[in-house]
């Protein structure tokens, strides 16, 4: 029998301690983390970015097949990705919980541990945070901090007509990675003796439970000597984010289906659903992949930059947002991912 500490045991100032101890320093902003009143911060030359996020059980996880691990690595990954579509670079968060009696210690101890892991791959401070008691389950509240330079944030506001629209990596993955999980828990609940069916469908998994922040394509841009005129990250959906960047910048789109980059997982397990492949990749949402909007002067080096799509452009607000379809066709966009 596995050993089990309750985290009464410890005590809510003891549960911080045992759960931060030994976190290392890696950013110079970051002048003192853990163990005060309040972390001290120091950004003299940039400007400051925050954004956070609330995670609830039941809601937005389910803890029938997402590994605590997987969970707390998930967590940091959704707000680095909030922060890197801005054009900026996480540096610290704040982790703060709630958690029902269901849990003990070495359940803390494994999300914690894809916490940290996330924060060593991606170079950010885990530098404060709060426990709560809770009766409806695991909450899970994020802030993290990012810093830009003053002229290279980039906003949802400044798609301009005529510029190209500009997606990284493929979309629908993780959608289908979600679908593929509740329909192994459904088959689970039927049967005692039960093991999963997930052999081809890794990559599906992976972006569900484990996906990545794009520092990699931020990395490219700049490298590249591109600066967005507009970005966003897609968590709700290729089509709600493309209205929120049409809606702030008083202009219309244009997108061509048969550019939308979707892997062949996805594909696959959209047929075996009896699923539009399209409409996921459209309304998905959880890819964490950015979406942006360069001139239409950079299309050479846009273009040449490996993990990037074209995927459509800009237009003038009174034509609207459409999708051309293979046929021809247009299909106004509506906003049809993840609502409250």
């Amino acid at each position: 029998m596995n050993n089990r500490t309750e985290i009464a045991s410890l005590g809510e100032f003891g549960l911080i301690r045992h759960l931060t101890d030994r976190l290392e320093i890696k950013n110079n902003s970051t002048l003192f983390g853990v163990g005060d009143d309040a972390a001290v911060l120091n950004y003299p030359d940039k400007q400051v970015l925050v954004t956070t996020d609330l995670l609830m059980e039941g809601v937005h996880f389910d803890l029938m097949y997402v590994p605590l691990k997987h969970l707390g690595y998930k967590a940091a990954i959704v707000n680095f990705s909030d922060i890197y579509a801005m054009n900026g670079h996480p540096k610290q968060i704040t982790v703060s919980l709630g958690i029902s009696q269901r849990f003990a210690v070495e359940d803390l101890d494994e999300f914690y541990s894809g916490l940290k892991l996330a924060c060593d791959i991606y170079g950010v401070d885990l530098v404060g945070g709060d426990t709560s008691s809770s009766l409806t389950g695991f909450t899970i509240s994020i802030t993290c901090i990012g810093e830009g330079e003053k002229e290279k944030i980039v906003y949802r506001n400044g798609a301009k007509d005529t510029d190209l629209i500009c997606v990284s990596g493929d979309l629908g993955a993780a959608y289908m990675g979600l679908q593929l999980l509740e329909r192994e828990k459904k088959i689970f609940h039927g049967q005692k003796h039960f093991t999963p069916d997930f052999s081809g469908k890794e990559y599906l998994l992976e972006r569900q439970l484990k996906p990545e922040a794009r520092k990699d394509i931020i990395q490219l841009l700049k490298q590249s000597g591109i600066t967005p005129t507009a970005m966003i990250d897609i968590s709700d959906g290729l089509s709600s984010e493309l209205l929120h960047i049409s809606k702030e910048s008083n202009t219309g789109c244009r997108i061509y289906e048969e550019r939308i980059p979707i892997d062949f997982q996805t594909a696959s397990m959209a047929e075996q659903f009896s699923m539009n492949v399209y409409t996921i990749a459209l309304n998905g949402g959880e890819d964490y992949e950015l979406l942006f909007t360069v001139p239409l002067t950079a299309h050479d080096q846009v273009a040449a930059i490996e993990g990037i799509r074209i995927i459509g452009h800009v237009t003038k607000p009174e034509l609207g947002n459409y999708l051309i379809g293979r046929d021809g066709g247009e299909v106004a966009l509506q906003a049809q991912g993840w609502k409250m």
